[in-house]
């Protein structure tokens, strides 16, 4: 950890030959309102970024291009990275002028609005530098009320060990079980800070085809998730970001979900998953089966 930590905060330390940063932001704005699926139960929210191919690989085939004419260009070396390596994404892209973090700790971008994707070029050149983009967030602080779990404990401070995406995504093991109900039926990720954002006046619907959601990732039936073996959890998200994470720990978000439906329709989706494979599905299941019996609050 110390280590990464110094590669992120100079990128001198993960590539000794770098001297400029080329930061690029890609727009996948949504066609709609991103909270929608909320106000239904019944389906799962799926975060706006994952509803599609995973932007990783669109992002990076489309650096190796750009790095490519660099190489041609300049003769330097290029390293191309998308949320692959320790940089510091957010502030290099604010100093590029790209956008601001705001209060939610997220790019903010006048032109965009909160659905940017980031990726950067590290070169072996000087180049000149843009400017930095400044703050304009003001007194606004309709990201930090919205949060369903808390998890700001002041402006421009996330404690990650509140928050839904990291919950849903990075964390590995059961969600303590006070943070249960706030998830609702966000079984990957969480928008809900972003989707506010007065900024997104100004979004734009995604313009590559790509990053428009697939069928059924919108707002995808529970009962139905919460009957796919591995097997087909594995097709159905096949080259997105949600496959990254695993059937057991995407099962034990569509868990809590069904947990939180409040649906008796439900029980028998929860029942199903009581013998599971994983202990981390069946504990899941046990406290969903538990809430919608009325046994928890």
């Amino acid at each position: 950890m110390p280590r990464r930590s110094v590669q992120r905060a100079d990128p001198r330390a993960l590539w000794p030959e770098v001297r400029s940063i080329v930061m690029l932001g890609a727009n996948y704005g949504p066609d709609g309102d991103p909270l929608a699926a909320i106000a239904s139960r019944s389906c799962g929210n799926i975060s706006v970024y994952a509803r599609h191919r995973d932007y990783h690989d669109v992002l990076k085939g489309r650096l190796k291009l750009v790095a490519a004419w660099l190489v041609q260009a300049t003769r330097c070396e290029v390293k191309v990275f998308v949320d692959t390596a320790p940089v510091m994404e957010k502030p290099s892209a604010e100093a590029a002028g790209l956008g601001w973090q705001g209060k939610h700790t997220n790019l903010v971008s006048r032109q965009f609005g909160s659905w940017l994707f980031l990726g950067e070029l590290l070169l072996s050149v000087e180049l000149p530098f843009d400017q930095p983009e400044h703050d304009h967030c003001g007194q606004c602080h309709a990201c930090l009320d919205i949060c369903p779990t808390r998890a700001f404990p002041e402006p421009y401070r996330l404690d990650a060990r509140r928050c839904i995406s990291y919950l849903t995504i990075e964390h590995a093991g059961p969600v303590d079980e006070e943070l249960r109900p706030m998830l609702g039926n966000r079984i990957y990720g969480c928008d809900d800070c972003l989707a506010v954002c007065p900024w997104n006046k100004f979004a734009q619907q995604a313009r590559v085809s790509t990053f428009a959601p697939r069928p059924g990732l919108d707002a995808p039936v529970l009962t139905e998730l919460a009957a796919l073996d591995d097997a087909g959890f594995r097709r159905r998200f096949a080259g997105t970001t949600i496959k990254r994470i695993g059937r057991d720990r995407f099962m034990r978000n569509v868990c809590y979900a069904l947990g939180n439906s409040g649906s008796s329709e439900a029980r028998p989706a929860v029942q199903n998953l009581l013998n599971d494979d994983s202990s981390l599905v069946r504990d899941a299941a046990r406290w969903a089966l538990s809430r919608l019996e009325g046994r928890r609050p």
